[in-house]
């Protein structure tokens, strides 16, 4: 089902902005301040000099576009193309969205110290929901963002004699459907099949398909590929 378009306005990355800050003066030791501040700016020009080469590593190891990071974080993609070349020196704000946006720790990133593996959780509440396509059917999205178009994942939720209709996706796309709960029939091209609680069916989503509840409701999990 193409809903990549509808996925953009439920994941919005936050971007956040950092107002009124304020520096605090501390005193001077002067019997240790030669080596306190050498040491100081040893390490800012470290960081500095390291920081576009592993924003760049982070957003290829997600496999991002500049535009993909342009959109998710909200930063220009010309602002990120020049942090990545080291011709601009981000603002926390903006360092903050493009961590967010390629999520990596934003600590790690700075200090090179190696950062704890972590878990990202999206509770049942917070699951982007979509009631307005096809008849009886109700759509959660699990899949991030980034993933839009090439490797979506979907909880349905279909009503008895409930259907979610859909016109051909891009070339090669398919769809691999595990129905949990009653029964549905799937239609793709001039195939069809029926499938009971446990079957799995995948089949080719560059024509049109459609899944119809024969007995419900419905609990089942999409996943689309290369749509």
């Amino acid at each position: 089902m193409k809903l990549s378009s509808i996925r953009w306005r439920h994941y919005g990355m936050p971007v956040l902005q950092c107002q009124g800050e304020r520096s605090v003066k501390a005193p001077l030791d002067r019997g240790r301040a030669p080596r306190d501040i050498s040491a100081m700016t040893e390490n800012n020009d470290k960081i500095l000099t390291q920081l576009p080469a592993r924003l760049k590593e982070a957003r290829q190891g997600q496999g991002l576009s500049l535009d993909a990071v342009a959109k998710l974080s909200g930063v220009s993609r010309s602002m990120v193309s020049q942090i990545e070349r080291g011709e601009s020196s981000p603002t926390i704000a903006t360092l903050w969205n493009l961590t967010r946006a390629l999520q990596v720790d934003f600590a790690g990133l700075l200090d090179g110290a190696p950062t704890e593996a972590q878990i990202e959780v999206l509770r049942s509440a917070a699951v982007p929901t979509i009631n307005n396509l096809g008849s009886g059917c109700r759509i959660r999205i699990l899949s991030p963002p980034e993933e839009a178009g090439r490797h979506e994942v979907y909880e349905l939720l279909i009503a008895e004699a409930g259907v979610l209709e859909s016109a051909p996706h891009t070339r090669g796309a398919r769809e691999h459907l595990s129905v949990f709960e009653g029964a549905v029939e799937v239609t793709s091209g001039a195939g069809s099949e029926q499938l009971q609680a446990g079957d799995t069916a995948r089949y080719a989503a560059d024509v049109p398909h459609a899944i119809r509840a024969t007995a419900g409701p419905v609990r089942a999990f999409l996943v689309v590929q290369d749509a």
